[in-house]
């Protein structure tokens, strides 16, 4: 499955690749309805970081863990996928692209499987949807306000 977010901001693509490397983004791009604790942070997103996170899933807590598996940042571009985690599949490419000076564009580019394969589609593929739909929202609004914000 796929999922993809596009969004233009206005500011340089410096700026927002600059967002994503600093050491709290990840932290600020969690959104307060996602019951998590971060056991560990990424430390750059360098090919080989690790996240681990601690992630309440219904009633369960469960560990997830991501790796950083692509780093270029002269075409400013970076990859995770989960390493352990609630779904079966998820490599995550992060985009910057510049449109201007001050305009540039983030694609959050995602390729997913649910657990459970066809069955975890039919029952759960309406619902993963939406909540990466409400996440991926989430995201692009933090982190226009925090660049804009930063002036």
């Amino acid at each position: 499955m796929r999922f993809v977010k596009e969004s233009v901001f206005p500011f340089s693509a410096e700026k927002l690749w600059a967002f994503h490397e600093r050491k709290d983004a990840f932290e600020l791009l969690v959104p307060p309805w996602q019951k998590m604790e971060v056991i560990k942070p990424p430390s750059s997103l360098a090919v080989g970081t690790k996240v681990v996170l601690r992630a309440k899933l219904g009633p369960f807590w469960r560990d997830v863990e991501a790796e950083h598996i692509e780093y270029d940042p002269d075409n400013m571009i970076f990859a995770d996928r989960l390493v352990k985690g609630p779904f079966a599949k998820w490599i995550h490419r992060h985009i910057v692209t510049k449109l201007g000076e001050n305009e540039s564009k983030l694609t959050d580019d995602l390729e997913y499987e649910l657990p459970l394969g066809a069955l975890g589609r039919v029952l759960g593929g309406w619902y993963a949807r939406r909540e990466l739909e409400r996440l991926f929202e989430f995201r692009h609004e933090v982190t226009k306000k925090v660049c804009l914000e930063e002036g």
